[in-house]
């Protein structure tokens, strides 16, 4: 229930900055399209988590996600978008995190991080890009977890700056779900220290 009022606290934050219910945010068609993620096609008629277990690139998250107890809600109506960091950014932590994050008395600690990666809206790519430009250049995110992140568009690439200076590239957007998108990330993204 905890989590469930964090995700009506969120969405109410992100409709006051303009992160949901307006057109930029209106999910595309995609329908016809099933990129691959992980070696995995990723199919818009499945939610996040359906297409998620399937990706050999996002095991770490998909533990994590599991024994945080976020399947059911990332299996939701949502809508969600997820910036999925890939295993490779899981294992660039410093040595001994991910283990001690998934152990059942770091459960809540697990679930920050993991929420510093959702947003209650549909954000696609061209919509964040929009965002960035009609915001001068930087735009703010607010998620799920209380992160503020920053977004930007760099060359031709989003990239996404944590409270604590860690930056996260965008290396394949646009994965479109039935729940949501999902944006893989080459960082994992972390809440202020």
């Amino acid at each position: 229930m905890k989590y469930l009022n964090l995700l009506s606290i969120a969405t109410l934050t992100a409709t006051l900055m303009g992160c949901t219910g307006t057109p930029h945010m209106a999910m595309e068609s995609k329908a016809d399209s099933n990129p691959m993620v992980g070696g995995a096609a990723m199919f818009a008629r499945k939610n996040i988590i359906e297409n998620a277990v399937n990706s050999k690139d996002h095991t770490t998250l998909v533990a994590a996600v599991k024994a945080a107890g976020l399947v059911e809600t990332l299996q939701g109506p949502g809508p969600f978008t997820v910036f999925a960091p890939v295993n490779a950014a899981f294992d660039a932590l410093p040595a001994g995190t991910v283990t001690n994050l998934l152990k059942p008395e770091n459960k809540a600690a697990l679930t920050e991080v993991l929420t510093c990666h959702v947003v209650a809206a549909n954000a696609l790519s061209f919509a964040i890009k929009q965002m960035i430009a009609d915001d001068g250049g930087v735009h703010p995110v607010k998620t799920l977890g209380g992160c503020m992140l920053q977004a930007r568009y760099q060359g031709d690439k989003v990239t996404l700056t944590d409270e604590n200076g860690r930056t996260a590239t965008v290396t394949i957007a646009d994965v479109v779900q039935s729940n949501g998108v999902i944006h893989v990330i080459d960082t994992v993204l972390l809440p202020k220290q």
